[in-house]
């Protein structure tokens, strides 16, 4: 069965999956084989394995993984073992704890100027100010730079993201700077892309000084600082649905999300209670 996930994750790179997505969808599946024991792929040995997800993970979490069960079942022409997704009602409002606000973004930027390292300050403010995932940071390279956009591709999307006046200039001068002539702008000291793992110890570095938690500070959640201020200037959600790369302007609602601050206030400003 070892043999036939591997084969499944070879199918899925033809389907032009992410390298993340892929890793992802093995850990699943082998997981899920290993609750298994060898015994033989039932519908309910399947459902069993759900109930447990739900006891161990988020409902979210959970989902993910059903998915990538779902579509292993398919490729192995077993349909009759696909199994529901849990159904989540979606909250109206970001939990506080998990909320990166733009004064502690500041904060960030600051802790890593007083440690002199201007690259991951750069690298922080290139995220959070084009709102790119981790992953696609490679694509901002000298030549985009120079070019004032980037041109992202993967699985099969193409799409253009806008580097800032501010930014670009910043970029230039990091760039000059560091004799980077061509290719990625943030490398590490071996000239290779830094890497998801890279970044996110050099973020978590921060905390501390900048007075920040640890389970705000991540790569992603730039992204969705830059959402959230974006649609607040902005107002349109299907021009940030196209600059975030999603193909459903649900998805970039939840990047939208304000805490229940916010709510709060409108409530009350509507004078309803004396």
């Amino acid at each position: 069965m070892e043999e036939t996930v591997k084969s499944y994750i070879a199918y899925l790179e033809q389907e032009e999956k992410s390298e993340a997505t892929r890793r992802q969808y093995e850990r699943d599946i082998l997981h899920f084989l290993r609750f298994a024991e060898g015994n033989e792929l039932t519908r309910e040995l399947v459902l069993q394995y759900k109930e447990e997800l739900q006891t161990k993970h988020r409902a979210s979490s959970t989902n993910v993984k059903l998915a990538a069960l779902n579509g292993f079942f398919t490729f192995l022409g077993r349909d009759d073992l696909r199994v529901k997704r849990l159904r989540v009602q979606k909250r109206p409002f970001l939990p506080r704890e998990k909320e990166l606000t733009k004064a502690e973004y500041f904060r960030l930027l600051e802790a890593a100027e007083h440690r002199k390292n201007e690259k991951l300050r750069l690298l922080l403010e290139t995220i959070c100010g084009t709102g790119i995932r981790v992953s696609e940071l490679k694509y901002i390279t000298a030549e985009a730079v120079y070019q004032g956009e980037a041109v992202i591709r993967l699985e099969g999307k193409i799409r253009v993201i806008l580097i800032s006046g501010k930014l670009r200039k910043a970029l230039r001068q990091y760039l000059r700077k560091n004799g980077i002539s061509s290719g990625p702008v943030f490398i590490t000291k071996n000239g290779n892309p830094l890497d998801r793992s890279n970044i996110w110890k050099m973020m978590k570095a921060l905390c501390k000084d900048a007075g920040v938690a640890r389970q705000k500070v991540f790569p992603h959640n730039l992204r969705h600082l830059f959402a959230r201020c974006f649609y607040k200037v902005d107002k349109d959600i299907a021009r940030l649905a196209d600059i975030l790369g999603h193909s459903s302007i649900d998805t970039t609602r939840i990047y939208t999300m304000s805490t229940d601050r916010e709510p709060r206030r409108h409530m009350d400003a509507l004078g309803l209670v004396i």
